[in-house]
């Protein structure tokens, strides 16, 4: 199979081309990167008429719930979600029941995942068996099965001794350590973030020092190993400031932030009246925060976008606020919610920088052997993703691959859309409606 993609905006994984550019795909991998007189014939052609063509996305940590909790999501169900989300790649958590903790789990997802239309789903690890902080997991046996990460992720590695043995093994193995980063005495019983938001409704508050003081212990025990240790979900501007002086000191650190954090902010739970919808670990936090994310992102200390995608029954979410489950769902939507708040901020850094970290940047954390995803180039297979950034559309859960019906973007207007995905040169995903007339 020959498949032409012409005159595409070509973001490579670093940089934007200035020319359009065509990319001829035989039997999955990129043959010929081109312009339209060297393309040569095809079986089937697309015209995208300058949208951006980047590497496929990559998301770092989404929950698929599979196994045990299938009815909130699950591999098959995720793996479709993600493509129609622009991702080709996902790293699913191992919070699950039971969690993934044994080379048969990380197995069973890689298996299940090869069952699904959709994008790939990699495993990630437990740290601790059970996920309860006591004793390693079988660290050696999942890498070697398959798992792309290690984290207890829902709780902290709360056993400082632990951690440290963890990010030991790690560097043997090649498999990155991805703490969820929450000092668990500061955070026990909260419910919002420690501020306005608290103070306003009564429930107890979050410090933004429970993220902190989390970061601030793992960079330590970086220090002390020297070895790579990477925190997901960061959401406040202290947090940013003791990453970027981390990495100022040349400390092998890295981090992602959530398209829930970059885009809302507390206030969003005080006037939804305290709906379900908004209530996530961790919290939504103030403006200030959710500027420091983006300044973040500007000077390099945020390394990827990860959805931390937490789908639930409405059962489990439609309850007043402090019985409510944590977490967002936002696979099918996260992409937009991103360019649409860049949008908002009048493009304060070119749109490279931004895509890497959906591509590229996500890609230098996963081990060696996924290290040609985030990139695009002649020989490598053809994981794609077509986006368009002035495309506008209404975000309708009802219409989503995910079982996931509740989104604290439905409803809402976004503005820039992935609207084609590949995965190993097979379309995954299309938007017919961008594309009419263009095959």
């Amino acid at each position: 199979m020959r498949t032409l993609l012409r005159n595409a905006i070509l973001f490579n994984g670093s940089s934007m081309e200035d020319d359009p550019t065509d990319i001829l795909i035989v039997d999955g991998t990129i043959e010929k990167i081109c312009s339209g007189t060297d393309a040569g014939q095809a079986d089937r052609s697309w015209d995208l008429c300058g949208l951006v063509l980047c590497p496929g996305f990559i998301d770092l940590h989404c929950h698929l719930r599979d196994p045990g909790q299938e009815w909130r999501e699950d591999i098959i169900s995720g793996s479709l979600a993600g493509a129609a989300g622009g991702y080709t790649t996902l790293v699913c958590m191992p919070n699950t029941d039971p969690p993934i903790d044994s080379p048969a789990l990380v197995r069973y997802v890689l298996e299940k995942s090869g069952y699904g239309k959709g994008t790939r789903v990699l495993p990630a690890g437990c740290v601790s068996k059970g996920r309860k902080g006591k004793t390693l997991a079988e660290m050696g046996k999942m890498a070697l099965a398959g798992a792309v990460l290690f984290t207890d992720d829902g709780s902290p590695v709360g056993d400082s001794n632990l951690l440290r043995l963890a990010l030991q093994y790690s560097s043997r193995l090649g498999v990155r350590i991805m703490e969820h980063p929450e000092d668990s005495s500061l955070a026990f019983g909260a419910q919002v973030n420690d501020g306005i938001c608290s103070t306003f409704s009564g429930l107890k508050g979050w410090p933004t020092a429970a993220e902190a003081a989390d970061i601030s212990r793992g960079i330590s025990l970086c220090r002390d190993t020297g070895v790579p240790i990477h925190f997901t979900h960061v959401s406040s501007g202290e947090s940013i400031e003791v990453l970027r002086s981390a990495k100022y000191s040349g400390l092998p650190v890295t981090c992602d932030v959530t398209p829930h954090h970059l885009s809302l902010a507390e206030g969003s739970v005080i006037s939804s009246g305290y709906d379900g919808v908004f209530k996530v670990n961790p919290p939504l936090r103030s403006i200030s925060d959710k500027d420091s994310l983006w300044e973040g992102i500007a000077d390099g200390t945020v390394d990827a976008i990860a959805t931390d995608h937490a789908p639930y029954h409405l059962d489990e979410k439609d309850l007043p606020f402090q019985e409510a489950s944590f977490g967002i769902a936002s696979l099918e939507c996260a992409v937009a919610a991103v360019l649409n708040e860049w949008h908002r901020r009048g493009k304060p850094f070119p749109m490279e920088r931004l895509l890497s970290l959906f591509t590229s940047g996500p890609s230098s954390i996963l081990p060696k052997e996924w290290k040609w995803l985030g990139k695009i180039e002649t020989g490598s297979p053809a994981d794609l993703t077509v986006l368009d950034p002035e495309l506008e559309r209404e975000v309708d859960v009802k219409t989503w691959k995910s079982k996931a019906r509740l989104s604290p973007w439905d409803g809402e207007r976004l503005k820039g859309w992935p609207v084609m995905t590949l995965v190993m040169g097979e379309t995954v995903h299309i938007d017919r409606e961008s594309f009419k007339g263009r095959g």
